[in-house]
C-alpha cells in the first residue's frame, strides 16, 4: 500500500474531516473512496472514447441510454 501526502487549504481539510464524520468512516477511508469514483470515471470516459474513435456510433448511443437510464 502507499502512502500519499497532500497539502490542502485549512477550510477543505476541516470540511474532509466533517464529510468524513458524518459517514461514519475515517477521512483515509473517504479519500480512498473519493479516489475510487474518480479513477472508475475516468476509465469510463477512457472506454468510451476508445469506443468512439473506434467508429461505434451506435454501440456509443446504446450506452449513453444505459448510463442515462441509471441516473433517472
Amino acid at each position: 500500500m502507499g502512502t500519499l501526502t497532500i497539502r490542502l487549504p485549512e477550510e477543505k481539510h476541516t470540511r474532509l474531516k466533517e464529510l468524513a464524520q458524518a459517514r461514519g468512516i475515517s477521512v483515509n477511508k473517504l479519500i480512498e473512496e473519493l479516489s475510487t469514483i474518480a479513477l472508475v470515471e475516468f476509465d469510463t470516459y477512457t472506454r468510451f472514447k476508445a469506443m468512439a474513435a473506434a467508429g461505434s456510433v451506435e454501440e456509443g448511443l446504446r450506452i449513453l441510454a444505459k448510463l442515462d437510464s441509471l441516473t433517472e
